[in-house]
């Protein structure tokens, strides 16, 4: 059977602010070298695809810039959301779509196009290994290996072995768990059994509309109605009439809560979802003192722990533990354990109708 993948592209990217905007989110910024988090998303996929089997949906503000990122990728592939509807008719559309481009059943790969991966190989043997796993029926998600007990993911719960892929354990997926209290994460943590949610699924297109049209019938249909039109010159318009009475929901509450036999890959590959700012501390190497610098020229004076994103030189005296972001048109500051709440920023920018910052 066949694998495609999806690449989850949409997004507004309120988390990284200022650098990123809704018409430049941070899929489509250049954080980790010279290649924007959506180009290393396919560049992680083509070794084991090819261009014509990944599938890209995405905003009509995006899809210009994001397929000239992506040259290879062809034009039709890429699905433009006429407007946010959660994960779960992304998925359920995306899989209707792969199984008209594959005349025929497939396995789907559903990913984003914005989170890091640092041990690639590593990804691809995983995606290969839940591929074959899937090909039997199963849903299959990739658990990522906990660092630390983290507030801010759900987790994965994993019951009884089942059958080896490539010689990585799978596990039945006992339950999946809503992002806890920092108690309960280190007791995740501690006892071995848990796994993050990458949010990252594997099944095949028969699957997901089996899963769509027991748990949500009427979204299954009108996916269905969308989906028929792919393709053709009448897609564009029947999605637009259709998406807008689409339900608007998560696919880990509307389906994998509910959804039976699903197994869990558990991986240490070096994952993040660049949830913060104080998240590429994490990812980026520092200097002797603890300083991640992206772009400019830093000159720091008893200065440690601290992220600075400028193309000028920006000296700091006296700091510790602070982010510093500078754009062109705005200049955003911080402490390292606040960097979540950017959101705020976004909020009042967005009440005060400051829309030339968003």
């Amino acid at each position: 059977m066949l694998l495609y993948a999806l690449i989850m592209a949409g997004g507004s990217g309120t988390r990284l602010w200022p650098l990123s905007r809704q018409t430049r989110p941070k899929q489509a910024l250049k954080l980790f070298g010279e290649r924007t988090m959506f180009q290393l998303a396919v560049d992680r996929l083509l070794p084991i695809l090819p261009s014509e089997r990944i599938l890209v949906v995405t905003t009509a503000d995006l899809a210009d810039m994001l397929s000239a990122q992506s040259p290879n990728l062809p034009r039709q592939n890429f699905v433009i959301e006429p407007e946010g509807r959660g994960t779960a008719p992304v998925i359920g559309l995306g899989a209707l779509c792969a199984r008209r481009l594959a005349g025929g059943e497939a396995v789907i790969a559903c990913l984003t196009a914005d989170h890091f991966i640092r041990d690639v190989e590593q990804f691809r043997r995983a995606l290969l290994a839940a591929a074959a796993t899937a090909e039997r029926g199963h849903i299959v998600t990739l658990g990522i290996k906990p660092s630390f007990p983290s507030t801010g993911f759900g987790y994965i719960e994993r019951g009884e072995a089942m059958e080896s892929a490539d010689g990585l354990a799978v596990y039945r997926a006992a339950r999946f768990k809503e992002k806890p209290n920092e108690e309960t994460a280190v007791a995740f943590v501690a006892d071995g059994c848990h796994s993050w949610n990458s949010g990252m699924f594997i099944w095949t297109t028969k699957r997901v509309s089996a899963e769509f049209e027991r748990q949500l019938p009427d979204t299954s249909a009108k996916l269905r109605e969308a989906a028929r039109a792919f393709g053709t010159s009448s897609f564009t318009e029947t999605l637009a009439r259709v998406w807008p009475t689409v339900e608007k929901q998560t696919i880990d509450y509307a389906i994998m809560e509910g959804a039976r036999d699903v197994a869990v890959i558990p991986v240490d590959i070096g994952w993040s979802d660049v949830g913060s700012w104080a998240s590429l501390l994490e990812i980026l190497e520092p200097d002797e003192n603890g300083n991640v610098v992206i772009g400019g020229q830093h000159i720091g004076v008893d200065t440690t722990g601290a992220l600075i994103r400028s193309d000028k030189l920006v000296a700091t005296i006296g700091l510790s533990n602070v982010i510093i972001v500078d754009t062109d048109d705005a200049i955003m500051i911080c402490q390292r354990d606040r960097s979540q709440d950017v959101r705020q920023v976004v909020e009042r920018l967005q009440q005060q109708k400051e829309q030339r910052y968003l």
